[in-house]
């Protein structure tokens, strides 16, 4: 591998150096995308792999001094040294006439990887995402590893509006520097007809703050701050839950149709 920059502990920088990790990565979507946005390619990385697609390919990144890592590999246009926190994907996707089946990968910074993620979800033109977090907020996303499978909020978010896999798990080994945990890499594929609108994801996202912000409360105690008793207690028993219910013992789709009921 050659000279490598160094990481920015501000910016959350781990470079990734497991070939095994890389191709599984730059591989996920290579078959059906047609269009890709890479989120943090930093000294370039998975970049090198996914350009070799040979398809319609911008990055993000918010650190100018990768540009001598990246002008090989990407037209110039093709990199954008921007702020993927700040961005409005929706604006840069129309600009950049990107849209079709797009597909976006990102080793994710650990410092704002739920952040991202949300706004991810929010950009309907984003159809796939290979994502790389830290296994704590991977693990929250998706359940690949739970002895119980707790839910919560972000859990119930990411999978109402795509579908999660594991891709791969990715030791501290695998970057240089390493970071002190370990990592996951998540493959989603976006839903076409969700049970709760993505125009619906800003009341959703308050109400799945609120139902999961006290756990081991009752729902119905959990609840009553933001909507009237009876109906909860008329939402709870039309989908045959218990009064007693807490938010650690429902299925994804118990929270879902108690939203919409709720609505």
């Amino acid at each position: 591998m050659s000279r490598l920059p160094f990481a920015d502990k501000e910016l959350g920088q781990h470079f990734l150096k497991d070939q095994k990790v890389i191709t599984s990565i730059t591989e996920d979507f290579a078959n059906v995308a047609k269009n890709i946005i890479e989120v943090g390619p930093g000294p370039g990385i998975l970049t090198k792999g996914l350009s070799e697609l040979n398809l319609p390919f911008h990055v993000l990144e918010k650190d100018e001094r990768m540009e001598e890592y990246l002008t090989p590999l990407l037209e110039k246009g093709n990199i954008n040294f921007l702020d993927a926190l700040a961005l409005d994907y929706d604006q840069f996707i129309k600009e950049k006439g990107i849209s079709d089946n797009l597909w976006l990968v990102s080793n994710l910074p650990y410092n704002i990887s739920t952040p991202l993620l949300i706004k991810f979800i929010q950009t309907p033109a984003i159809k796939y995402m290979t994502l790389m977090f830290q296994k704590e907020v991977a693990d929250k996303a998706f359940a690949f590893a739970r002895t119980k499978n707790v839910m919560g909020s972000l859990m119930v978010l990411t999978q109402t509006y795509f579908e999660a896999s594991l891709l791969c798990k990715v030791a501290p080994g695998a970057f240089i520097p390493p970071p002190k945990v370990d990592s996951a890499v998540l493959s989603f594929k976006r839903r076409e007809n969700p049970i709760v609108p993505l125009s619906d994801f800003k009341e959703f996202e308050t109400f799945l703050r609120l139902a999961f912000s006290q756990k081991r409360k009752q729902m119905k105690k959990v609840l009553k701050s933001g909507y009237n008793d009876e109906h909860v207690l008329n939402a709870l028993k039309e989908l045959q839950l218990p009064e007693t219910i807490r938010a650690e013992a429902l299925s994804i789709e118990n929270v879902q149709e108690l939203y919409l009921k709720l609505k």
